[in-house]
């Protein structure tokens, strides 16, 4: 199939993909600087081929051209645009009769959506044509439609923005990135420019929309997720390099100062500090297009992962007081020799009342760590859990019972929300005698999850497990002991113990071929000399060793290494 094919040419190009060539399944691109290095580009990929008897058919293939057509995009001088061909085929649509013609050419100009300025507003009203379901789309493949005129409208403005001139830049690396990034009531909304001499230039437009969750942030937290979301969607872009952040919040620039921030401010802080940049604040008047983008998201409003499934790191302490009040609960175990009445309905859901199965002891050794009451309070005070019962529609294992969010398993169990009450399920089925009994982690989370739901279940379990301190204690270790750490004197003097250690290999390899890093620090002052190699071979070793090390700082007095082969060979130690 296509993957396949994908994964052998990506496999046939081997180092050269990235480098100077792209493939997206039989189309390949070569991309140069110069005419000559395009020749030897062209020589090199097509010995790759050659070798691997690939056939390249003439009739279609383009040498040595300044301007092309790749993927319904034409690139030219450093621009891209969407494709003339197939803006001509939209642009003689005809008003759409059926459904099916509808999705069609929604989904053909979403292609262009990059070039669409607010893309989601302008289509909104032909989005109800757009199939979420399989079934929905055989369903309403040959539905006769008549538009209505706001429809109408939508079809117009769209085919009028695809005869625009919209252009993107392409990257270019020899001159800086910029950011600028600004939120609304609505969503959040970025651009990714390069400053040119003659200006700045786009690279990329961002927008999204907010969860009714989000929009109850505070305004700081709102301008730093749409920062986080720039990050995330140009990574490739900005990762490795120093690049300018503009923002009109002046509070987010001593975003890096602040001693007291909540928890939610304080991961994305600590994910901001991987990438090199400069803080810029800049008045919201002269932020005009994130800010446009902002009030009018592209996208449309997604669960954030890192709310939806974020859990605390668990205590390893017990919670006296919390296991006081349980121990009534926990101590009385509920049994029930009747087996559950299976019967089935047209939505293929338990028609035995989900809750009372769940809630009240109906199987064998139930344990109930709280009642229906308290669930229930807990679920109307948490906002996830009331934004997927106001969604209930879009939330398709989800259904709600006597006001109770329920999760569509077998048999049906309640969800419950982030909070102590997860914690004690934890503590009850796993650190009491009665029903826990420090199981390991698959039966806690089978136990579990005949009873209750939740997202991260797997990795909450997995995680107090692992902070149990009572089965760190008595489960017997299947390793070796480790060996105690052999402490290392301080050196008396600079140069007389260094260390010295390969990192590597890393991908892709560089332009000059190297893919490790040897180093070499000295103990006492922690001075560091480091450099680029192509591998990490004993004639490595000695090479680094007499050109950057010896001639230019003398013979160091001691070399401690990890004793691998190329430190040990006989090559290294004839040096030494």
């Amino acid at each position: 199939g296509p993957a396949t094919f994908q994964r052998v040419i990506n496999h046939v190009l081997g180092r050269t993909r990235w480098k100077y060539a792209l493939a997206y399944i039989d189309d390949v691109i070569i991309y140069s600087k110069t005419f000559e290095e395009h020749l030897s580009h062209l020589k090199e990929i097509c010995q790759l081929l050659k070798d691997t008897r690939f056939r390249l058919n003439p009739e279609k293939c383009e040498i040595a051209r300044t301007q092309t057509e790749y993927l319904g995009h034409q690139i030219t001088n450093g621009e891209i645009r969407p494709s003339p061909h197939n803006i001509n085929g939209l642009l003689n649509t005809r008003v759409p009769q059926t459904a099916d013609e509808a999705c069609k050419f929604v989904k053909a100009a979403e292609y262009y959506r990059k070039f669409i300025p607010n893309f989601s507003q302008i289509a909104e009203p032909l989005r109800k044509f757009v199939p979420t379901t399989r079934t929905q789309q055989k369903k309403g493949q040959k539905t006769k439609i008549t538009l209505a005129a706001d429809e109408i409208k939508a079809f117009e403005e769209l085919k009028r923005f695809l005869t625009t001139d919209l252009v993107l830049r392409l990257p270019n690396n020899r001159f800086p990135f910029k950011v600028q990034t600004d939120a609304s009531d609505e969503g959040i909304g970025a651009v990714l420019l390069q400053i040119y001499p003659e200006g700045d230039r786009p690279i990329a437009y961002l927008s999204k929309k907010f969860t009714q969750a989000q929009r109850k942030w505070s305004p700081m937290e709102q301008e730093c997720y749409a920062f986080i979301c720039a990050l995330d969607k140009w990574h490739n872009y900005l990762s490795g390099i120093k690049f300018t952040w503009e923002t009109d919040h002046k509070a987010l620039t001593q975003l890096n100062q602040k001693a007291q921030i909540n928890k939610r401010c304080e991961r994305w802080r600590l994910k901001i500090l991987e990438y090199d940049f400069k803080v810029k604040h800049i008045p919201g008047l002269t932020n005009s297009m994130p800010d446009y983008l902002s009030r009018s998201p592209v996208e449309d409003a997604t669960e954030d992962p890192d709310e939806t499934f974020f859990t605390a790191s668990q205590s390893t302490q017990t919670d006296h007081e919390l296991y006081n009040r349980c121990y009534h609960v926990v101590s009385a175990v509920q049994t029930r020799s009747a087996k559950l009445r299976q019967t089935t309905t047209d939505t293929s859901v338990n028609t035995t009342n989900p809750i009372e199965d769940s809630l009240l002891f109906q199987e064998e050794n139930r344990i109930t760590p709280f009642s229906m009451e308290q669930l229930l309070q807990t679920q109307q005070h948490d906002e996830y859990t009331q934004n997927i019962i106001n969604n209930i529609k879009k939330y398709k294992k989800y259904f709600i019972s006597n006001d109770l969010l329920m999760h569509r398993s077998n048999p049906p169990v309640p969800y419950v929300p982030h909070g102590e009450l997860r914690r004690t399920i934890l503590r009850i089925y796993h650190d009491t005698a009665a029903n826990g009994a420090h199981f390991g982690r698959d039966k806690t989370l089978h136990k579990i999850k005949q009873r209750y739901f939740w997202p991260s279940m797997y990795k909450d379990i997995d995680n107090y497990i692992k902070s149990c301190i009572l089965c760190a204690q008595y489960n017997p270790r299947r390793q070796k002991t480790p060996g105690k750490l052999q402490p290392i004197k301080p050196p008396e003097g600079v140069w007389q113990l260094v260390s010295m250690d390969f990192h590597g290999p890393i991908t892709p390899t560089s332009r000059r071929g190297n893919k490790y890093i040897i180093s070499l620090t000295d103990i006492l002052s922690k001075f560091v000399v480091t450099k680029a190699v192509r591998d990490n071979s004993a004639q490595t070793v000695v090479r680094f060793l007499k050109e950057d090390i010896i001639t230019k700082f003398g013979t160091p007095h001691c070399i401690l290494t990890d004793n691998g082969t190329h430190f040990t060979s006989s090559v290294t130690n004839e040096l030494l």
